[in-house]
């Protein structure tokens, strides 16, 4: 046990450094490179310099925003596994994601008919109203389901309803409000200013010690609702709080960067494979923070593939996430090829 703690210390110092280094790179690295030197030179100045006005506008807001959505949803995406004891479960397993693509839909694809203007922050406010009401609405699912196979079934299919609703829509909208759209949807941390930022840390801050006071029922679950009852643990409690910090932070992030996919998926399970073990107590440190190196990898790469604009997000995150998904498969169904 000594020799594992040690490892996983020393393993989990190697990620705060790779953390620190991707995020000076991400920092450093644009349109517009800036030497280390003058990054360091700028932080704690107040010049009204170029070099200053882009990294306190831009670099830094961007890369915060990578470390906070990221951490977020792969805290998320850890505690859905843990709960339903399926390691395909992600955030958006509770429809949360699509609740939140179906009000910005209606927003954006119905809105502009009725000329409705929109900002940034009537985007964040519309699927921050979505996701808080399906959130509401699987709150009271879970009080009255004793089963969690059943409470994934009904998230899944809130999920295929809204995307059924935002067919019809979709199909009926003009085209650039159908651009737009699409273009939300493939996932943006280039979007948000200091406002916006301190919104998603404060959730984000209230989501993770929620998580952090759940370390023990967490542990309990991985062996099913029976050995968790037979340890004291309140498990309707539990799951509820579970749901709860999960629904804060997935929302959180939507409603300000778009939909952002396999980051809760893939990191729950490249973190067991680093630190091999399930002892939440060292998998939830090592998730958020292998969260936020994901998204910041990904940020960085999608800067030096295009000179003009960022690719979208989601393209890069589903490269990597999309592998570790069918090995999952693989390894979970023992399907040999």
């Amino acid at each position: 046990m000594l020799t594992l703690m040690r490892s996983s210390s020393v393993k989990f110092l190697f990620l705060i450094f790779l953390l620190l280094f991707l995020f000076l790179t991400d920092v450093v690295i644009g349109g517009v490179s800036i030497p280390i030197s003058e990054v360091l030179g700028n932080l704690f100045s107040k010049s009204e310099s170029t070099l200053h006005t882009i990294l306190w506008q831009f670099r830094l807001p961007k890369a915060i925003t990578c470390v906070l959505a990221g951490a977020s949803l792969a805290c998320s995406g850890l505690l859905m596994q843990t709960l339903f004891r399926n390691p395909l479960a992600g955030p958006d397993v509770l429809g949360l994601s699509s609740g939140a693509s179906l009000a910005v839909g209606i927003l954006v694809l119905l809105g502009r008919g009725f000329d409705f203007t929109f900002n940034e922050w009537s985007l964040a406010f519309a699927a921050g109203g979505g996701g808080i009401l399906v959130l509401l609405l699987m709150l009271g699912i879970a009080r009255s389901v004793r089963d969690n196979a059943s409470l994934l079934i009904i998230g899944l299919m809130l999920a295929a309803a809204t995307s059924s609703i935002m067919s019809v829509m979709q199909f009926v909208s003009r085209a650039e409000d159908l651009q737009f759209y699409v273009l939300w949807t493939m996932g943006s941390v280039g979007n948000t200013g200091w406002n916006e930022i301190g919104v998603i840390a404060i959730i984000s801050v209230v989501g993770v010690n929620i998580s952090l006071l759940l370390l023990k029922p967490l542990n309990s679950w991985l062996l099913g609702e029976n050995y968790a009852r037979s340890l004291g643990v309140n498990v309707d409690r539990s799951r509820l709080w579970i749901v709860i910090a999960a629904g804060l932070m997935t929302g959180a992030i939507t409603a300000f960067c778009g939909p952002i996919a396999f980051v809760g998926l893939a990191v729950p399970h490249l973190a067991r494979l680093v630190m091999q073990t399930t002892n939440h107590k060292i998998l939830l440190p090592t998730v958020i923070c292998g969260g936020a190196i994901l998204l910041l990898f990904c940020d960085f790469i999608s800067q030096l593939m295009s000179d003009t604009q960022a690719l979208p997000l989601n393209a890069l995150t589903s490269l990597i996430g999309a592998p570790v998904v069918i090995w999952q498969v693989m390894k979970f169904k023992k399907v040999s090829v």
